[in-house]
């Protein structure tokens, strides 16, 4: 059995009962009873050695979950790829018409994925063969003309830190065993898990690239177009709305990415708007808020005794907050964005950050306890990051134009030798697995 609980945004059971679910995948995105953050219920205290690492053809930005003793994850080739725990070698892949953003959810041996083909799909966990297909009306990169007021002003740009597809979560409490995603179509969807039929669909005005929370009869979501929404989870009526941030020219900043996580009768989600809501549950008030001086905040939260802890993009900090006032409780800065959600081991939490680093942080202390670097980080850094070791968008850019989306590009591709860390990672059975932009799933030994 693995020994983890976990929360972020697949599955939705009776938290205590969690563990006793051996056919139940556990990763990241994935969703228990009280939607509590992903954690360990053995206490690992830092990282050890690599134990092996699995290499695909695309980026990473897929977070991995596990079942049975096998890894599945997403890359951007297409494949959806099932890993031998133990040895690391291929299982089985599955090839779809587009990458592989989404995270999968793993339940009584089916697979639940979604793909940039416009499909969401349902496979044969322990073969790959193929259950059912749902079409969406399409999924597709956020982009503009003169995208943030970048130059050209006619030219179309995709904003280049869209990087993720809403995963599936799974409502373990119906007995219809219903699925639920999001698309970029801007429907929230309700599917039958047995046989991919719609039950029903909610129209937003964006794209939705947040998973969705369950939590109390309703299931929460974020779209692009700025709001939260929460909508009973058995018929998809609307219980309430709550509007963040929004600015005229810079409208495709403001979007909601994080996935929303429930605890103590609150929801938590972060924004492109610059902040951090609290939000009460039944009526979606807000209770508090942080704001992040105008950093994005994508991490899902977890959350543990008490406090939530995200991460930030451009003020690289790994934050913990009192869960029912909001007042700061640790702080810890890294060298780059941090778009991997935190998964917490006793008293450690682990999250990677875009310039190739796997953390360890104390949560006691607030100290490193441990930290790995990426193949790509270890071969690249000296070239790519500034004097101080961190991520500086305008060393990059030195001698280019700022104002083109050319230059933007540019330095993207090569902070991608890096091998960011956007995927979340997962623990099970004191080995901790995530995927990297450097095309590698790693699974590292821990303390």
């Amino acid at each position: 059995m693995i020994k983890y609980l976990f929360a972020i945004a697949f599955l939705w059971m009776n938290a205590t009962n969690a563990q006793n679910h051996s056919d139940v995948a556990y990763g990241i995105f994935q969703t228990s009873g009280i939607r509590i953050g992903a954690y360990s219920l053995n206490n690992h205290t830092g990282l050890g050695d690599i134990k092996w690492r699995f290499k695909t053809r695309g980026k990473v930005f897929s977070s991995p979950a596990i079942c049975k003793d096998i890894a599945y994850i997403g890359s951007e080739d297409h494949n959806l790829y099932a890993i031998n725990l133990q040895t690391g070698k291929l299982l089985w892949k599955f090839t779809t018409g587009g990458a592989v953003h989404s995270s999968p959810a793993v339940y009584k041996n089916i697979v639940y994925f979604g793909s940039y083909d416009g499909y969401y799909y349902s496979l044969n966990a322990a073969t790959g063969k193929l259950v059912w297909k749902f079409k969406t009306a399409g999924e597709r990169k956020v982009g503009a003309k003169g995208l943030w007021t970048m130059s050209p002003k006619d030219q179309y740009m995709e904003d280049q830190y869209d990087f993720f597809l809403s995963s599936p979560v799974l409502d373990l409490n119906d007995k219809d065993l219903t699925v639920y995603f999001g698309s970029s179509d801007g429907n929230l969807y309700a599917l039958n898990a047995h046989t991919g039929k719609k039950k029903w669909a909610f129209k937003t005005n964006g794209i939705i690239r947040a998973s969705p929370a369950l939590y109390q009869g309703k299931v929460y979501i974020g779209s692009w177009d700025t709001f939260l929404y929460a909508l009973d989870a058995r018929t998809g009526k609307l219980e309430w709305k709550f509007a963040t941030g929004k600015q005229p020219v810079y409208h495709l900043l403001e979007g909601i990415q994080s996935s929303p996580t429930c605890a103590y009768g609150m929801v938590y989600f972060g924004s492109r708007d610059g902040f951090f809501y609290a939000l009460n549950a039944d009526n979606g008030k807000q209770v508090w808020k942080y704001g992040a001086d105008n950093s994005w905040v994508l991490t899902t939260a977890a959350i543990k005794d008490g406090s939530v802890y995200i991460g930030t993009s451009d003020t690289f900090l790994f934050l913990a907050f009192d869960a029912k006032t909001g007042k700061e409780k640790l702080r810890f800065k890294t060298n780059g964005y941090i778009y991997s959600s935190p998964f917490i081991s006793g008293n450690t939490a682990y999250f990677g950050d875009f310039s190739g680093s796997l953390f360890a942080v104390d949560l006691r202390t607030g100290r490193l306890a441990g930290k790995f670097s990426t193949a790509g980080r270890t071969k690249n850094a000296a070239n790519v990051l500034n004097p101080k070791g961190d991520i500086d968008f305008n060393f990059l850019a030195k001698g280019m134009n700022n104002s083109l989306y050319a230059t933007s590009v540019t330095v993207m591709n090569k902070l991608y030798t890096l091998g960011p860390i956007v995927s979340s990672p997962v623990i099970s059975n004191d080995v901790i697995y995530f995927g990297s932009a450097d095309g590698y799933l790693y699974a590292i030994n821990l303390n």
